[in-house]
């Protein structure tokens, strides 16, 4: 049970150099005080994350912007008006308060505003930022509940915060506002359109870029079964394919999938938004099972279905 007592040990714990869980709406995240680089170092070294790999800095509010980004254009701060809190991650050039530890030695910082009571209760406290990646072992899926963090780190952890589950399930939209024109370089939590019809023009979801954020390596939020991709009509055919070279195969799709009886079927609704929620979720439930395979049925390109596809095509790239 989360009381003020435990909020004050998370808070304290940051404050001395710990590193906690910190539930949000999209992902667990793994936090340390921004501006402490050697807590910061610690969660690279627990997730066994590589340095030039940047982290998100978690702020309390709109209004701490200017002390992390030296320049907040106009479109920033209609966004953040716009979608804070929430999962929406602005990239913009950075301060000195943002470090090297932090940014990867990139000249830019990635922040947002998290959505989750607990997450901006913490931070409301701390007065300041957190970096807070994932809380998993780099590269592989992303945790949407305070055991899935527990699984994956354990004792690594000073503190987990459970917070219930991630009710987004899929990690920030990140949008470059470090130079001209805004990208987006990670789909994510909030759909490209809602970001357009905010800003008045169309947002490239932009694949190639000199600026590093979260989440951007080809090969990522990898469960331990290979992941192979087919469109709804096609996840039959896959899956005898599979079968007939001996291999145990899952599928990962929506109840109206008709599929042999003797197959396992995760459920991943065809809506969008709610595949985004389970989909982390039923990818460890998938490995529990002890599948070589599965065949992820691909959502829609459209909404947040863009980000779904996204997480899938990356779990199903060589690793």
């Amino acid at each position: 049970m989360l009381t003020p007592d435990l909020l004050d040990r998370a808070v304290e714990l940051l404050r001395r150099g710990g590193v906690i869980a910190l539930p949000t709406e999209t992902v667990y995240g793994l936090a340390a005080n921004a501006e402490d680089e050697l807590a910061v170092r610690r969660v690279f070294a627990i997730k066994g994350r590589p340095a030039t790999h940047p982290l998100i800095v978690h702020i309390p509010d709109e209004e701490h912007l200017p002390e992390w980004a030296r320049v907040v254009p106009d479109e920033a701060q209609a966004l953040a008006r716009a979608f804070w809190p929430g999962p929406l991650t602005l990239v913009l050039p950075r301060t000195s308060k943002a470090t090297d530890a932090v940014t990867g030695g990139q000249d830019t910082v990635a922040l947002r505003v998290p959505g989750h009571s607990v997450a901006m209760e913490v931070l409301e406290r701390l007065g300041g930022g957190v970096a807070a990646p994932s809380a998993n072992r780099f590269g592989r899926v992303s945790p949407t509940t305070a055991e899935h963090v527990q699984r994956d780190l354990g004792s690594d952890v000073d503190l987990v915060l459970d917070g219930g589950p991630s009710t987004v399930g899929v990690e920030s939209t990140i949008v470059d506002l470090s130079s001209g024109a805004p990208a987006i370089l990670r789909p994510g939590g909030l759909a490209t359109e809602d970001i357009e019809r905010v800003l008045g023009r169309a947002v490239p979801v932009r694949a190639s870029t000199t600026v590093r954020v979260s989440g951007s390596l080809a090969s990522h939020y990898a469960p331990r079964a290979g992941v192979v991709l087919a469109e709804p009509h096609e996840a039959v055919q896959r899956v005898e394919s599979l079968r007939a070279q001996g291999l145990r195969v899952g599928v990962l799709g929506p109840e109206s999938l008709s599929l042999p009886k003797d197959v396992q079927r995760f459920d991943v609704p065809g809506e969008p938004a709610e595949a985004a929620r389970v989909l982390y979720a039923r990818l460890r439930e998938a490995d529990e099972q002890g599948h070589d395979v599965l065949v992820a049925c691909l959502p829609a390109a459209s909404g947040l279905g863009i980000a779904v596809r996204d997480r899938l095509s990356r779990a199903a790239a060589p690793r």
